[in-house]
C-alpha cells in the first residue's frame, strides 16, 4: 500500500504540471501585446501592459484568498475552480479582442483571477507527496508555468525562428486572428487545466515515502514549524521575503511584458522576437528545476543571492552590450532572464514553507506572492511608460538592475526566524 502511494504521487506530479501549462498562458502575453499593437488595434505599449499587469495584481491578491481555502477544502475542488476561469476569461475576451475595457476584465481581472486561485493548489499537494525531495519536486511542479508560456507563444506565433532552425507549428494568430486564438486557447485550458485539476489531493495524514525519515528538528530548527499567517506578518523575515519578491520579479516580468516588442523595436523580425518569448519560456519552466535542485544542495537564501546578482548582470548587459539587436544575443538574454526568473517560484515556496511550516503554507505563501502582485504593476507599466515617453527602455533596464541588487543583498542576511512556540 504505502508503495502504490509512493507511485501514486508522480500522478499527482503530472496532474500538476498539467494544470500549470496552462495556468502559464500570462507569461506569453507579449505575444498578444504585439498584435494589438498593429493594425486594426493599435494599442499603446502602454495600454497593453496595464492588462498585463491587471492580470498579475488579480492573480496575487486571489491568491491571498485562495491559499486559505486550499489548506481547508484541499487541492481539487479549489484548483477546478481556478481552471475553469481561466479558460471562461479568455473564450469571453475572444467576442472582442479590441475592446480595451473589455480586455481588462476578462484577461486581467477573470483569467488572473482563475490563475489566483489554481496557482498554490499543486504545488502545496505535491510538497505534501514529495517532502523527501521539496526543492526538486517544487521546480518540477511549477515547470510547466514557464513552459506552458513557450507553448502557447510557438503555437500562437510563427512557431520557431532562430539561425538554423525555422519551424512554422501552427501560426493560430496568422489563421485565426486575435479572436479564433483566444477561443482556442480558453477551451484548451478548460479541457487540460480541468484534467490535472481532477488529479491532484492531498496523502492520508501522516503518510510519508517508503525509506524516508523526517529530520529531527531541535533548537533552531524547532522553531521553523507551523507558524499562522497573523504571526508570521509580524515577522522582519516576512517582510524580507516580500521585498525581495518585489525587486527581483519586476526585472522578469517586465521584460516578459515587453520582450516581443522590444525585439521588434530593435530591428528583428516578429518570427525571431516571438521565437525569444519562447526561448525565456523553456529556461523560465527550466530554472524552476534548475534553482530548487541547486538550492537543495546549497541552501535558499544563499541560491536567492547567487541567482538575484545573475539577474542583475543581464539588466545591465541589455544596455550596454546591446544584446537585443541580433537574433543571438536576443536568444540568450531571454535565455539567462528565463533561468533566473524561473528560480523564483522554486525559491521562494520552498523558503516560505522552510521558514513557516507547511500546515499553514497555503495561506502563508499567498501572503509572500503578494510581492509578485506588486512587481507585476511596477515592472510591466514602468517599461510601457519608460518607452512611451523616452523612446528607450534603458531607464527601466537599470532600475530593474539595480533592484535585483538590492534583493541579492538582502537575500544574503535573511535567516530563519525563532519561533517562540512551546515544544510538546
Amino acid at each position: 500500500m504505502e508503495e502504490n502511494k509512493s507511485m501514486g504521487r508522480w500522478m499527482i506530479l503530472i496532474g500538476g504540471i498539467m494544470l500549470q501549462l496552462c495556468l502559464g498562458a500570462v507569461y506569453a502575453w507579449s505575444v498578444f501585446a504585439a498584435e494589438l499593437k498593429n493594425k486594426p488595434y493599435l494599442w499603446s505599449l502602454t495600454d497593453t501592459q496595464i492588462v498585463f499587469s491587471v492580470a498579475l495584481a488579480t492573480f496575487a491578491i486571489v491568491m491571498v484568498f485562495a491559499g486559505k481555502m486550499q489548506d481547508k477544502m484541499g487541492p481539487k475542488k479549489v484548483a477546478l475552480a481556478g481552471a475553469g476561469l481561466l479558460g471562461v476569461g479568455y473564450i469571453l475576451a475572444s467576442f472582442v479582442p479590441g475592446n480595451f475595457l473589455w480586455m481588462v476584465l476578462t484577461l486581467g481581472i477573470i483569467a488572473g483571477a482563475g490563475i489566483g486561485t489554481a496557482y498554490s493548489c499543486p504545488i502545496a499537494a505535491i510538497g505534501k507527496w514529495f517532502p523527501d525531495k521539496l526543492g526538486l519536486a517544487t521546480g518540477l511542479a511549477v515547470f510547466g508555468f514557464g513552459f506552458g508560456a513557450f507553448f502557447i507563444s510557438v503555437f500562437s506565433g510563427a512557431g520557431i525562428d532562430m539561425p538554423g532552425l525555422k519551424v512554422p507549428l501552427l501560426q493560430l494568430l496568422a489563421n485565426n486572428g486575435l479572436g479564433g486564438t483566444l477561443m482556442i486557447w480558453g477551451i484548451f485550458f478548460l479541457v487540460v487545466g480541468g484534467l490535472g485539476a481532477f488529479l491532484l489531493k492531498n496523502p492520508p495524514a501522516g503518510w510519508k515515502p517508503e525509506g524516508w525519515t523526517p529530520p529531527i528538528k531541535t533548537g533552531a530548527a524547532q522553531v521553523r514549524e507551523d507558524w499562522k499567517r497573523g504571526e508570521m506578518i509580524k515577522t522582519p523575515q516576512f517582510w524580507m521575503l516580500l521585498g525581495m519578491f518585489v525587486f527581483a520579479a519586476s526585472a522578469g516580468l517586465m521584460t516578459i511584458g515587453i520582450l516581443k516588442v522590444y525585439g521588434i523595436d530593435s530591428g528583428l523580425t516578429a518570427a525571431a522576437a516571438g521565437t525569444a518569448v519562447g526561448i525565456l519560456a523553456i529556461f523560465n519552466g527550466a530554472g524552476r528545476i534548475v534553482w530548487g535542485w541547486t538550492s537543495d544542495k546549497i541552501g535558499r537564501t544563499k541560491s536567492m543571492a547567487i541567482m538575484f546578482f545573475l539577474q542583475a548582470a543581464m539588466m545591465f548587459a541589455l544596455i550596454f552590450m546591446n544584446l537585443g539587436a541580433t537574433t543571438t544575443g536576443l536568444a540568450i538574454a531571454a535565455a539567462w532572464i528565463g533561468l533566473m526568473f524561473g528560480g523564483n517560484f522554486a525559491l521562494f515556496p520552498t523558503a516560505t514553507r522552510e521558514f513557516f511550516g507547511i500546515k499553514n503554507y497555503g495561506a502563508n505563501y499567498a501572503m509572500v506572492f503578494l510581492g509578485y502582485g506588486v512587481a507585476g504593476i511596477f515592472g510591466p507599466i514602468m517599461a510601457g511608460q519608460t518607452k512611451d515617453l523616452f523612446g528607450s527602455y534603458d531607464m527601466a533596464f537599470i532600475i530593474c538592475g539595480a533592484l535585483c541588487v538590492i534583493a541579492a543583498i538582502l537575500a544574503f542576511v535573511t535567516k530563519a526566524p525563532q519561533h517562540k512556540q512551546k515544544e510538546e
